[in-house]
């Protein structure tokens, strides 16, 4: 039989679960593939909140996502094929058409129609250059990105990039100047110009109806100040984290105004302890191309990336005394409390009550 929207839920995998009764992750988009990376003809794999998918893209256009397991005997419907416009499995030869009904069981053709089984789908919006999927029921669009419709703007993808570690440690990350001079010397920052200036840090509307974290008055000097620029000069970001996994910074320098970067970074989580990152540039960059664009965004992020997969523990505590801040932490502290404030539970560790004796 096929399975209803509740039944669906209660076989979510326990860490799934916990998503749910938070209503923060399994309601949320979350990028699982290039759109390109989805052609006609082919079943993709991918991973999603410890959930096995499987995306192929119908005669429609549009791309599927669904379980990537066969509800007859549990078989990985991505080893099967596409037969016209349906998907059909390895194991028995069951049909499924685009709306993930059992049309065909070739053992008993005439039983298909009064079984009604299904493939468990999930919906699916191709956005930004990425495939975004939603376990749950989304609270809302997918996320704003305002830069990646400014045509004066080019858009390159960068990623991804696997990585060994929970997601809010990656947009932490993300978030933090102070490494610039340590790890990403001669290029983002120099040791001998390694302190960080006092910024501003407030709550901004993220125009969804919901609240996000915004820095601004982030003032930093880069030997390198993008792809193309050498010789060294002050750049200013504006930081801003529109959903738990995602962040998007705004990097002008100020002696070259006319040039103007987006990078927006959004976390595919695997698992609680292991990602894929997206980064989407959009930027004023006409010169380079896509390959030494990607080239000198690979050779950041995998700076990082040792970095990121030896942090212990893996999961963010959000407990402020469970590390050492400092003052140009405060946009990370700001980034915690904003997901203690969402009762985030999935690849952090959450603050512990005192025990009474």
């Amino acid at each position: 039989m096929g399975l209803t929207e509740h039944e669906s839920l209660k076989t979510l995998s326990p860490l799934v679960g916990e998503s749910r009764r938070e209503g923060v992750l399994l309601d949320d988009w979350h990028p699982v593939a290039a759109a390109g990376d989805v052609p006609a003809g082919e079943l993709v794999p991918v991973q999603l909140l410890d959930r096995e998918l499987v995306l192929w893209r119908a005669a429609d256009g549009n791309v599927r996502a669904w379980e990537d397991r066969c509800p007859h005997r549990g078989t990985r419907l991505s080893i099967g094929r596409i037969y016209g416009d349906e998907v059909v499995c390895a194991y028995h030869g069951w049909h499924f058409d685009g709306g993930a009904r059992c049309t065909l069981v070739p053992a008993l053709p005439s039983v298909a129609e009064k079984m009604q089984a299904r493939v468990l789908a999930f919906q699916v919006k191709e956005k930004y250059g990425l495939v975004w999927v939603c376990l749950g029921a989304p609270a809302a669009d997918v996320l704003p990105f305002p830069e990646y419709d400014d045509p004066n703007l080019r858009k390159v993808l960068c990623g991804p990039y696997d990585v060994a570690t929970s997601g809010p440690r990656i947009v932490e990350n993300f978030l933090d100047m102070a490494h610039f001079a340590m790890i990403h010397t001669g290029i983002l920052g120099d040791p001998s110009r390694s302190e960080v200036r006092d910024y501003d840090v407030a709550e901004f509307d993220d125009g969804q109806g919901g609240k996000g974290v915004l820095a601004t008055h982030c003032f930093a000097w880069q030997p390198q100040t993008n792809s193309l620029a050498h010789g060294g000069s002050e750049v200013e970001y504006t930081y801003r984290v529109v959903r738990p996994l995602t962040a998007i910074l705004i990097k002008l320098p100020l002696a070259q105004s006319d040039f103007r970067e987006a990078i927006s970074l959004h976390v595919q989580p695997v698992g609680e302890e292991q990602c894929r990152v997206w980064i989407i540039l959009a930027l004023t960059n006409f010169v380079q191309t896509e390959d030494e664009l990607r080239a000198f965004q690979d050779r950041i992020f995998l700076q990082d990336k040792p970095i990121l997969e030896n942090q212990v523990p893996k999961k963010l505590p959000l407990d402020l005394g469970a590390e050492m801040p400092v003052r140009c932490d405060r946009m990370s502290l700001a980034y915690r409390r904003y997901l203690r404030d969402k009762a985030l539970r999935y690849g952090v560790v959450t603050p512990t009550a005192p025990v009474r004796v």
